[in-house]
């Protein structure tokens, strides 16, 4: 049984797509620096994942060009330019995970007396619908 219209879409050139693809991602990264709600880190590993996207399109203009052949089969030069986009989920990883950690001597946690009901802080995703 084949998929009517599969043809059609083989034919339909991924480059646009591509540019397309681009324009939520530009938002994203918008939102995400006037939210002030991320980790520095983090946002610079966002941000560097258009590095990546850059780099990968010199490297598969350079393996077209040079080599006659498409990125994933020039093996050093897609390598690379993975490493790149490794390097920005680095970048993510490390800055969401010691974003939410004290400097040293202090505790993050909070100390309540007997009857005391906790601080609810929204920046951190609470509510005051949250239990304790």
């Amino acid at each position: 049984m084949t998929v009517v219209g599969l043809g059609a879409l083989a034919a339909v050139d991924p480059g646009l797509l591509f540019v397309l693809s681009l324009l939520p991602y530009l938002a994203f990264l918008r939102w995400a620096s006037a939210s002030k709600r991320f980790p520095p880190l983090a946002l610079r590993g966002f941000q560097f994942t258009l590095v990546f996207v850059a780099v990968t399109i010199a490297a598969a203009v350079l393996a077209e060009q040079r080599f006659g052949r498409k990125l994933a089969d020039v093996d050093p030069l897609h390598g690379g330019a993975e490493s790149f986009l490794t390097v920005a989920n680095l970048l993510v990883l490390w800055g969401f995970s010691t974003s939410g950690q004290s400097p040293p001597g202090q505790s993050s946690e909070q100390v309540l007396s007997a009857g005391e009901q906790p601080a609810v802080h929204p920046q951190d995703g609470a509510s005051v619908f949250d239990r304790p």
